[in-house]
């Protein structure tokens, strides 16, 4: 039998072990090398002790394995989200001062029950704002993430605005701040559902918790950086308003240049209404799909009444389809028409499609599921698109459905497309047919 240590010089003539750090493998970092022989034990450092301190602290601002871990969009989103951030807090400062010298502090008439009462009614009329603005557009807001974060902020800077024109108007203080509090109110509702929404886009590794909670961690440094700043420009801006003014409306003009850039930078991946349109417009004409980056650049994400088409008083392709249409505004002849494609087109289909005039109508199965949904809205834009070539008989669109829908599907699928439902406001009204 060979002697213990005879033995543990075999197995020690050369053993090194690698220490590295990090949590992901694409983003691991080694830190030390140890070499264990028989008789001694040498280490190799690598990297400093400030490194290492430097590498926690980025750790509690950005999601682990950064950035192999988040989507492409991520860094320039939250650059330019941190900027408006910044804006909306040093502007926060002025507002809040102009609103607690119209309440009155600091003046001997003042009474304390008339600064909380006034503070109270303002407070409420915000929440009682936030839940009616969910109840008429709750389940909307993930169809048009990019459109109600632009809102969300613009509802903001309108409620800094109307506390810093408050004591302009004393007679109509408690109107003006209570406006002032509804208008912000909007803003939380819209803006927790839209980041909601972005938060799940940016997680690649299903870690949305954590980019979450990195999110709120540069959210309180801004505010901090914020305040700091905004208590310093209030201070030096005392008893001057035009200087308040000033201040106030080019932070504004700056935090709404942010919010337009950081919205802008986002390529999403799940497919809304008008996404879903302008990429069957450039399959049908050119057979292939576009990327979500590409998609990015042509969307509009202005809202309707802030755009050209304002002025104008054009729709766009998807404008043109209603999905989910009543059973009970139906006539006659329109009952009948429906029949017809029930018994032939879609007698395997969960759904019914109805031409109006300019408009395609879609009534939904109750059992229809979301990928029925889907199937059913693209197949109505491609009524709107070929109407011209349908009605001359150069195209079947029924034909087009079955034949190249799938091919169109796979190839979205392939391009990085989310292809499990659509994005679009919520289906109240559904239908059952036999």
């Amino acid at each position: 039998m060979q002697p213990e240590g005879s033995e543990n010089e075999q197995l020690l003539s050369s053993f090194t072990i690698e220490e590295w750090r990090g949590s992901s493998g694409t983003k691991l970092s080694r830190t030390a090398i140890l070499t264990a022989t028989s008789s001694s034990l040498a280490s190799t450092r690598f990297g400093t002790r400030w490194g290492q301190i430097w590498s926690s602290i980025i750790g509690a601002f950005v999601p682990e394995g950064f950035p192999s871990s988040v989507t492409p969009d991520y860094v320039p989103f939250q650059i330019w989200d941190t900027f408006q951030g910044l804006s909306t807090y040093i502007r926060a400062m002025l507002s809040t001062q102009a609103l607690l010298s119209a309440i009155g502090v600091g003046e001997t008439t003042a009474t304390v029950i008339g600064a909380t009462f006034q503070w109270f009614l303002r407070d409420f009329t915000g929440m009682l704002g936030g839940i009616l603005f969910t109840f008429y557009q709750g389940s909307n807001l993930d169809s048009n993430a990019k459109m109600w974060r632009l809102v969300a902020d613009f509802m903001n800077d309108l409620g800094m605005l109307m506390d810093l024109l408050s004591p302009l108007f004393p007679s109509a203080f408690v109107l003006i701040v209570c406006l002032g509090s509804i208008s912000r109110s909007f803003t939380g509702v819209a803006s927790g559902a839209t980041r909601a929404a972005l938060t799940q886009h940016f997680a690649l590794e299903r870690n949305a918790a954590d980019i979450s909670a990195k999110e709120g961690s540069q959210e309180t440094l801004a505010t901090m950086t914020g305040m700091v700043i905004g208590m310093l420009l209030a201070h030096i801006t005392r008893g001057h308003a035009l200087a308040i003014w000033i201040s106030f409306l080019s932070l504004t003009m700056f935090h709404l240049y942010a919010n337009y850039k950081a919205v802008q930078c986002l390529s999403l991946t799940t497919l809304n209404c008008e996404r879903s349109s302008i990429l069957l417009k450039h399959f049908l004409e050119t057979g292939q799909v576009l990327t979500p980056q590409q998609v990015s650049k042509m969307e509009h994400i202005l809202p309707f009444w802030a755009s050209w088409r304002r002025l104008t008083n054009t729709k766009l392709l998807y404008e043109h389809v209603q999905l989910g249409a009543k059973a009970s505004s139906l006539r006659h002849s329109e009952i009948l028409e429906l029949y017809k494609s029930a018994k032939s087109h879609f007698k395997l289909a969960h759904y019914l499609l109805l031409e109006k005039k300019d408009n395609i109508v879609i009534f939904v199965h109750k059992h229809a599921t979301n990928v029925d949904i889907l199937m059913a809205f693209f197949n109505a834009l491609l009524l709107l698109s070929l109407r011209e070539e349908i009605k001359h008989g150069q195209t079947d669109s029924h034909k087009w459905m079955d034949e190249h829908y799938p091919i169109f599907i796979s190839k979205l699928q392939s391009g990085g497309w989310s292809t499990e439902r659509l994005l679009s406001p919520s289906i109240v009204w559904r239908a059952h047919w036999d």
